[in-house]
């Protein structure tokens, strides 16, 4: 029984120490104990590291806020908001009384040390932006890298995100994309990205301003995309939500004289595939054999090397198109035997 009680009243002790431990409300006091942030330690006064969630919200429509994320928003000891008045009217909407504190452009070089400290020494923060997911065109990469150096765990709180919501109502190619974020204001650097994008294999997804989606959109037609299909996805989830179609020519010219207004997320359709120019295989097919090349030879060099259909090649080997049936299977048959085996070894 004496075992018991000493063994309860250490841990009385312990539950007593630690609700006594007080972590500053700057983290002033720790950060000065804790340099540089990479040197932090894995545990602070509360007895972990916090975590820092990365919150997704709403692009508009504030019924799109999920459950989990709010209960991370009513929990944590702090939100990080881009802009604190906004996140205001979120936190009413679901009467949360949880701090915020401002976190930008301006200020995030200065105050991820401070954050990181608070988290270092057990607090949980969230960090959210004005709508949709955080880090997408918006601040926070800095914070989570810091965090993530110190040995802090950051969980991400999917949700909103105009990126993804505008490519899934395009109706364009989605298995592959590439996100572009906003395109650079000056024009020599806007068409030099415009140029890059007019060049990719499949879709790409950026934001622009309203008042400069005309003019980003005819830079990406002078690049020479501009019969390529693309969507202007604007105001995504609010009263005016617009989804508009088009090639990307005539949508330039569409808001050339009807100016967009809200938030615009534009999707261009990849770069389309050169059709197959028969003419250089033939040519290409002429000059193996003129090197004194074998039929089996030039077709495999053909495939292999030309990404020539394999009926093709054969055909073209043999400087004619027609071939008879039993000996194009012959050839190939011979020619598959002299690859040797392609299974597992």
């Amino acid at each position: 029984m004496s075992g018991a009680r000493e063994e309860k009243s250490r841990e009385e002790k312990g539950d007593k120490t630690t609700k006594a431990t007080r972590v500053p409300e700057d983290g002033a006091g720790i950060s000065s104990r804790l340099s540089p942030i990479s040197s932090l330690a894995a545990e602070g006064p509360l007895g972990r590291s916090g975590i820092l969630y990365v919150v997704s919200t709403p692009i508009g429509n504030l019924g799109d806020m999920t459950f989990r994320g709010v209960e991370i928003l009513r929990q944590v000891s702090l939100i990080l908001a881009e802009d604190t008045r906004r996140a205001r009217t979120l936190l009413a909407r679901f009467e949360l009384a949880t701090p915020t504190a401002a976190y930008h452009e301006h200020n995030e070089a200065a105050a991820s040390p401070r954050y990181v400290a608070r988290l270092v020494a057990g607090e949980d923060l969230a960090l959210i932006s004005d709508a949709g997911t955080p880090v997408l065109s918006d601040p926070g990469a800095r914070l989570i890298r810091s965090a993530i150096e110190a040995g802090v765990r950051v969980v991400p709180i999917p949700g909103a995100s105009a990126l993804l919501a505008a490519l899934v109502a395009s109706g364009l190619a989605s298995d592959q994309f590439t996100f572009i974020g906003f395109l650079p204001r000056r024009r020599g650097a806007r068409a030099a990205v415009a140029s890059s994008i007019a060049e990719l294999p499949h879709a790409a997804v950026l934001y622009e301003a309203p008042n400069r989606t005309a003019a980003t959109l005819a830079a990406l037609a002078d690049a020479g995309a501009g019969e390529r299909r693309a969507v202007v996805a604007r105001e995504l989830t609010k009263v005016f939500e617009e989804v508009r179609r088009g090639t990307v020519a005539d949508l330039a010219a569409y808001y050339a004289s009807t100016p967009a207004r809200g938030e615009v997320v534009i999707v261009i359709e990849g770069k389309p595939e050169a059709p197959a120019d028969e003419s250089a295989w033939h040519a290409r097919a002429a000059a193996l054999r003129a090197t004194g090349a074998v039929p089996r030879e030039i077709a495999a060099a053909l495939i292999r090397e030309d990404g020539v259909p394999r009926n093709l090649a054969y055909k073209l080997a043999h400087g004619h198109e027609q071939l008879d049936r039993e000996q194009l299977d012959r050839e190939q048959d011979d020619g598959e035997q002299d690859d040797g085996p392609t299974g597992a070894q």
